[in-house]
This record gives structure tokens, sequence and C-alpha cells, in this order.
């Protein structure tokens, strides 16, 4: 678990200086499917992964509109804002954590049972998702999307041992 979340924050980042590179009217442009443009989806990213661990938390979840947020250092200082909370939540997983429950009420009433572990996947797999949608926006504006590649960045130690 906690070497997909660091696989997706060194992804981030490389796509947050891969933006430095790019028009700031070029990121706010609106495109087709997503959320939005660049730095839009970039923000619902943010936006989703703290909230889903503000609710595991039993904290309030944030109710901000991309709005305030339109531009790329708007945008990592928000990440960097609410970096520190998850990333405290993910570094303390454990898998006892797993089966714990969420209970949701939907709009319509229904109520809504999940795990806590497959909220976490499910806030994997939403940044991967995205971050797919963003190298397709990529090469669309002809410039090459950052590399999805979790091999080869250092995520998992290696130990040697003696043998």
């Amino acid at each position: 678990m906690q070497t997909m979340f660091l696989y997706n924050w060194k992804v981030r980042e490389d796509w947050y200086r891969w933006c430095e590179e790019i028009n700031e009217d070029e990121l706010l442009l609106v495109r087709t499917g997503g959320v939005g443009g660049i730095l839009h989806t970039l923000f619902h990213i943010i936006d989703v992964e703290w909230s889903w661990i503000r609710i595991l938390q039993g904290k309030p979840d944030f109710e901000e509109s991309f709005d305030g947020y339109k531009s790329l250092n708007q945008v990592r200082a928000l990440d960097d804002k609410f970096h520190e909370e998850v990333e405290e939540f993910v570094r303390n997983w454990d898998d006892d954590m797993e089966l714990n429950v969420i209970e949701e009420t939907m709009p319509d009433g229904r109520i809504v049972i999940d795990t806590w572990g497959e909220v976490m996947r499910h806030v994997i797999a939403h940044e991967i998702h995205h971050i797919g949608q963003l190298s397709v926006w990529a090469r669309e504006i002809g410039k090459k999307p950052v590399s999805a590649n979790l091999i080869g960045r250092g995520l998992v130690p290696i130990s040697k041992t003696d043998k």
C-alpha cells in the first residue's frame, strides 16, 4: 500500500515539474474527458486523496472549488498543505486497518459500507487513472508525458543478505 502511495507522489511531483514548462493557458484549457484541464485534474487528485484520508480519520471533508487554485503554484501549495497529514496516515497504515469499516449515507438515502482497504486502493487507482489522462493530453499538445514506470524509482529498498 505504502509503495503505491509513494509511487503516486513521485509521479505527481514529476507532473508538477512537467507543468513548469507549459504555458498557463494550456494548463487551464478545458479538455475532453476528466474533470477539466491539466491543472484542474491535479487539483482533483489532491482533493480526492486528502478528502478520503480525512473521512477515514473521521474529520471534515475539504469543500473548496478549483476556482481558488488556478495556478500551478497554488495547486502545489495546496498539495504541500495536505501532504503532511496524508503521508502520516499512509506511513502509519498497518494490516489491522484493512478491514475497518466506513459507512456513507448517499444523497438518495442509501447506506454504502466499504472497508478502509478498499478506500485506500480506490485513492491509489483514482490517481493512476487521472495520470493516464494527463499523459494523453501531454501527447495532444506535442509534449512527452511523464513516465508512469514504477520500476527504477527506488521505491522498494533492496536488501542483500550474505549467503
